[in-house]
């Protein structure tokens, strides 16, 4: 997974009724609708609370809510969960039935064969989990009308399609729904290292890496799940999804309506983009004027892998526009901040490229090889990394003396400063602007929570002399735990033992370090334990901060950075390295997310256990299989420059780039080497939040706080990689998504804004997987349209017809 992949961490919410729940948005937060608002009266009755067991459990205390005119305005992280999300529940409501895995495990397959598909395209694309969503209510309604309910059918079709049911599909299928870092470095592996001795031990690698991420984030759930303030926002709007859906079948059948319509019309209109009429992905009036000219092609091009940066380019492919987040669903404030870095990119690229910095125009404008340094700007030459590596895949630091310290593109190392400025940027932003959001993440630091963990009786939970009653009065009387959690309670759900979750760890952690070995990964037993303990600190910390405020760290940089330092000289130990923190911790936060949303649609909490491993399980599998597909079918256009606007290997390059550098890193980016910007912008990004919030301190005006440096510094460098034609077609319908029609046409905005999205996401990206197989080489043989007007030669013309670079030879 890359940065890009991984820049998601600027969403701070999607539904645009939880607003206000971060100090830096201004914006009121508002209820225009979708449940019945609530009357002063209802409010004051809600204040009429008994002392017994069962009304603390149904206790609602701290809703705080403004009326203003017929909008509401909802203050606290309580507000949001209560007056947002119904708390009531039916505890006979079924949740496992043969829907829930037939479904479950049939949208496991389609998300994780889907998203690794998309993780070798040149942009890299999400699987939509509102589509997932939807669909799942579009087949389990259509399984609930077409089974007959009577013999032996009660059994398939035991009732109407519930929300239990819904929400536990959803659930299954989004642990499936990633491309598991380990496909990643065991495709680098193939291309780059003369692949990897076992198949099987590869399979488990990519099991193991998955349901250590699981085991971590049911570990700690006491501090990722349970408490009120861990919102997870992204799950407020998949939950307001299923209650909408399931609550009101009139109007119901009206949205899915405006669903079908508009998931169809997107369905057919993908065809023309993505294969007759390629030009779509970007039209570029300036290259159409002027097809001759490399300049035009690095600042307007942007509609294949790596040409350009796509500047005043329009894309009318919703697989792109919609690649990374739909506009539809951005917060307003992100895209403020991300149209002010991607501005300065343009800028900060073009200025780098033409000025020469780092000899950059020896080397492709975008590109994330490594370079040797007699290439020149008409023959780019690709460094041999194999000259380097003795025969355990180990640098021969000889062997680089003789051959030279690799170069990089200067686009490249601006990315690399701007994202590492970024990261430290983010701490010290949120630390500022949002300390007492977080500080609950940090509570496990006290001197009291710390001598808990130096205690060995801490962890003898079979000694535990707290009575069932006890423990339950305890939780209920914790103003601090989610009111959806203490429904749970109230109903007596049983909980997942805490051996359960240590129990997946330890399997996950032996099978790993069997099948690192196994395949020659050069990561030694002490760096697989070092990188577990990296995993539970990054989870913990980057992970508590995710689910207050929404955004989520992209760890893959600072992984590779340990791991040069830690591992000199062994790439591949820097693979698996990074494949065991950023990845398993990530894993661990997705999964803490749907832990959330389970808890919201109160899903029995083994149930969920049952689901989120055998979605891991399942996706897993399909993610390597996907992966040792495309590896086999289309190597060649992996290593390439270039790619096609079809495949690409920018991700894999990218992550075996930085593998082979910081392997080197006393060499190429230590203070006093030729790139030792790369690791001083740690340090100046500790400093650049500084003066909007001197500012902020000597005005008094919050709104120094809506600018986000590192948001804008993450941005300054995103272009770096894959097609940019889409960026323009995002900033005009995002602004008249969330400014225009959020702010004049609110109930409009509330009713269909997030149907919409899940409708563009879901008909794009069916459309995408069929064509995938069907006429893209998915499973082997291509079958391009053949070339005309709308369908240029790409070895003459860039897609938007701008001018190909002859010396992209790779």
């Amino acid at each position: 997974m890359t940065e890009k992949r991984a820049s998601s961490y600027h969403d701070q919410t999607d539904d645009p009724r939880t607003a206000r729940m971060s100090t830096n948005n201004d914006e009121s937060t508002v209820d225009h609708g979708m449940r019945p608002l609530p009357t002063k009266n209802d409010h004051e009755s809600n204040e009429k609370r008994s002392d017994n067991l069962e009304a603390r459990l149904s206790d609602n205390d701290g809703d705080e809510w403004v009326r203003e005119g017929s909008i509401v305005v909802l203050e606290t992280a309580e507000d949001l969960v209560t007056q947002i999300l119904d708390t009531e529940d039916d505890p006979f409501e079924e949740s496992l039935t043969f829907r829930t895995w037939f479904l479950g495990i049939g949208l496991s397959i389609f998300a994780s064969v889907l998203q690794e598909i998309f993780y070798f395209k040149p942009q890299t694309i999400f699987v939509s989990l509102v589509f997932l969503t939807v669909i799942a209510y579009v087949l389990g309604d259509a399984m609930a009308f077409a089974i007959p309910r009577r013999g032996w059918f009660r059994y398939l079709n035991p009732h109407e399609f519930n929300q239990k049911e819904h929400a536990a599909i959803t659930i299954m299928a989004s642990a499936a729904a990633v491309s598991a870092l380990a496909t990643e470095a065991l495709a680098a592996q193939a291309l780059f290292y003369g692949g990897y001795p076992s198949v099987g031990a590869g399979i488990f690698i990519v099991l193991s890496s998955q349901l250590l991420g699981f085991g971590v984030a049911g570990m700690l759930r006491d501090i990722l799940v349970y408490p009120t303030k861990m919102l997870w926002p992204m799950t407020l709007p998949v939950t307001t999804l299923l209650q909408t859906i399931h609550k009101d079948k009139a109007e119901t059948k009206q949205r899915m309506r405006v669903w079908y319509i508009i998931f169809f019309c997107l369905f057919f209109w993908e065809i023309l983009p993505e294969y007759i009429f390629t030009v779509l992905t970007g039209v570029s009036i300036v290259c159409l004027a002027d097809q001759h000219n490399l300049v035009i092609t690095n600042l307007f091009g942007g509609a294949s892998g790596n040409e350009g940066l796509g500047f005043l380019s329009l894309c009318f492919d919703w697989n792109y526009i919609a690649a990374f987040n739909s506009p539809l669903w951005y917060p307003l404030q992100t895209t403020v901040n991300m149209l002010i870095g991607i501005c300065g990119c343009y800028i900060l690229f073009m200025g780098i490229y033409y000025r020469n910095l780092w000899n950059s125009q020896d080397f492709p404008f975008l590109s994330q090889s490594l370079f040797n340094s007699t290439s020149t700007a008409t023959n780019y030459t690709v460094y041999n990394q194999s000259l380097i590596l003795d025969s355990n895949f180990h640098i021969d630091f000889d062997k680089l003396d003789e051959q030279g310290i690799p170069y990089l593109t200067g686009t490249y190392i601006a990315y690399l400063i701007t994202s590492n400025a970024g990261l430290t940027a983010t701490f010290v932003h949120m630390l500022m602007w949002n300390w007492d959001d977080l500080k609950v993440a940090w509570t496990w630091a006290h001197h009291r929570n710390l001598a808990k963990l130096a205690n060995p009786h801490t962890y003898m939970f079979w000694r535990n002399t707290e009575t069932p009653e006890e423990r339950l009065a305890r939780k209920v009387d914790d103003p601090t735990l989610d009111p959806h959690y203490k429904v749970m309670l109230r109903n007596k759900y049983k909980e997942v033992p805490m051996w359960w979750w240590a129990g997946v760890m330890v399997v996950s952690w032996v099978v790993g370090i069997i099948c690192l070995y196994s395949i020659k990964s050069t990561l030694p037993w002490w760096g697989y334990l070092i990188a577990l303990m990296f995993t539970y600190l990054f989870a913990l910390f980057f992970g508590a901060q995710s689910g207050i405020t929404g955004f989520g760290f992209n760890l893959q940089p600072i992984c590779q950075m340990l791991a040069g330092y830690l591992f000199p000289g062994r790439p591949l130990a820097n693979f698996y390295f990074t494949c065991f923190t950023y990845n398993t911790s990530t894993q661990a936060s997705l999964l803490a997310k749907d832990l959330r949303l389970a808890q919201q649609n109160h899903i029995p909490p083994r149930t969920t256990f049952a689901l989120q491993v055998t979605g891991c399980l399942v996706g897993g599998i399909f993610n390597w299989v996907m992966m040792h597909s495309i590896v086999q079918n289309q190597a060649e256009i992996l290593k390439s420059i270039q790619g096609t606007n079809i495949w690409s290997g920018q991700n894999i390059q990218q992550f075996n780039t930085l593998a082979i550098a910081w392997s080197i890193a006393s060499r190429m980016f230590s203070v006093g080497s030729r790139y030792q910007w790369v690791t001083l912008a740690y340090l100046i990004g500790f400093l650049v939040p500084i003066p909007t919030y001197i500012a902020y301190k000597i005005t008094g005006n919050k709104k120094w706080g809506y600018l986000n440096p590192s948001i804008i510094l993450w941005y300054m460098g995103n272009l770096f990689v894959g097609i940019n034609s889409a960026l323009n077609m995002f900033f005009i319908l995002a602004f008249v998504s969330q400014f225009y029609i959020r702010r004049y046409h609110p109930e409009f905005f509330v009713k269909y804004n997030y149907l919409l999205s899940a409708a563009m996401d879901g008909g794009t990206q069916v459309m995408v997987f069929i064509l995938t197989f069907a006429v893209a080489g998915g499973s082997g043989k291509a079958h391009p349209f053949p070339t005309w007007a709308g369908n240029p030669d790409l070895s003459v013309h860039n897609a938007d017809y701008c001018m190909v670079n002859p010396a992209n030879n790779g």
